[in-house]
């Protein structure tokens, strides 16, 4: 098992970090401090082709591999990006753009991926419900066959991109009788009869990034947009899983590299008792473990891209490992982090106090921490 960067990945990362720091960060704070989406990023994000990096380039990609698409996401996260800008674009592009690549139709692919690929179109993915969170198998919002037309009915919660999306990949239950494999997947357009964004959510962090609440109410889509085939769906979205512990994960890793550049930073020039607040080993060690922390969280996140890239079954106990190592472990460093920056730290304009409440979000989506170690214990 080699990790070892290619000279072209090593280049490219570093492309990544000069784009997102150029590019991207100008305009940020105003956005993060307002809970508004950064367009303006986000349609150079779609120019520079981060939006399509693994899709074949007949598509809008770049026929990247996986681990070169994780490295664009730690770039990003080294940069200082925010994590809300990073999460709508893991959603767009892996939770739904990559769903409707591997499972579309080659009409549907056409239709939708190109668009996708270069952020022209906004993408999200519905799944959960207000009664059906880590247990997707609850999932109550229907899709019942009409002739040749589908009828939603229901409603989905924390919807990354939900109230900006253009396409939507929603799950719903085709065969009440039927468990998990009742459920499956279609995609739905913007604008659709009785499809509706109820309103969006304020949150702790991640502020930039828009979470909606979809309602579905009598919401008519053709027969042609079951994407993949009927009962599929249950399988459709733990696929998304791969993606969710690798691609997804890799904006936080690389915001722990961001955290270690400004404690060094910090704690060089900061002065107290006639020295530099480096020279004491209680902030040498805080900084110690974030070093700590980034090495192993990393060596996780690449072992499942480079799995995925020797086209290896993805071990669940694996993906599950990283995202809970990734989720909790994250909690103590980022949270040293603040405090090492003292009275700055609790200050906006350090930014480290935004890595730690973006960072909040990591125990909970995508699968909490609670549910990682159940997944962990049932495989062993």
């Amino acid at each position: 098992m080699d990790f070892s960067l290619t000279d072209e990945q090593i280049m490219f990362k570093e492309s990544v970090v000069k784009f997102a720091r150029k590019e991207l960060l100008p305009g940020a704070e105003r956005c993060e401090l307002e809970a508004e989406f950064h367009w303006e990023a986000w349609r150079k994000m779609g120019e520079f082709g981060l939006m399509g990096l693994h899709l074949p380039a007949e598509l809008g990609g770049a026929d990247a591999d996986v681990m070169t698409a994780v490295l664009a996401g730690e770039a990003l996260g080294e940069a200082g990006v925010d994590g809300g800008l990073t999460l709508s674009y893991g959603a767009h592009t892996y939770l739904c753009t990559d769903t409707i690549f591997r499972h579309g139709t080659e009409e549907q692919r056409r239709k939708y991926v190109p668009g996708l690929a270069r952020g022209e179109l906004v993408g999200c993915m519905g799944l959960t419900e207000p009664g059906a969170g880590s247990d997707a198998g609850a999932l109550r919002t229907r899709a019942v066959k009409r002739g040749d037309r589908w009828v939603l009915d229901g409603s989905k919660i924390f919807i990354t991109n939900g109230s900006i999306a253009d396409v939507a990949v929603i799950y719903a239950r085709t065969d009440p009788e039927a468990g998990h494999g009742g459920i499956s997947a279609f995609i739905v357009e913007k604008g659709t009869p009785g499809f509706t964004v109820s309103r969006n959510l304020h949150k702790m962090g991640v502020r930039t990034s828009p979470t909606s609440e979809l309602v579905f109410d009598g919401c008519e889509i053709p027969a042609e947009n079951l994407l993949g085939f009927e009962g599929g769906g249950f399988l459709m979205a733990l696929q998304t899983v791969e993606w969710d512990r690798s691609a997804l994960m890799a904006p936080f890793v690389g915001a722990m590299q961001f955290l270690i550049d400004r404690c060094v930073r910090y704690s060089q020039e900061r002065h107290q008792f006639g020295r530099p607040i480096a020279s004491f080993q209680a902030i040498k060690h805080k900084i110690a473990d974030l070093k700590i922390f980034l090495e192993a969280a990393r060596s996780l996140v690449y072992r499942i891209a480079w799995c995925k890239d020797q086209g290896r079954p993805l071990n669940h106990l694996e993906a599950a490992v990283a995202k809970l190592f990734v989720g909790d472990w994250s909690l103590q460093p980022t949270n040293d982090a603040m405090i090492l920056h003292g009275g700055y730290g609790y200050c906006h304009e350090y930014k480290v106090e935004q890595v730690f409440r973006d960072g909040r979000l990591a125990p909970i989506g995508g699968g909490t921490s609670e549910i990682q170690k159940m997944i962990i214990s049932r495989m062993m």
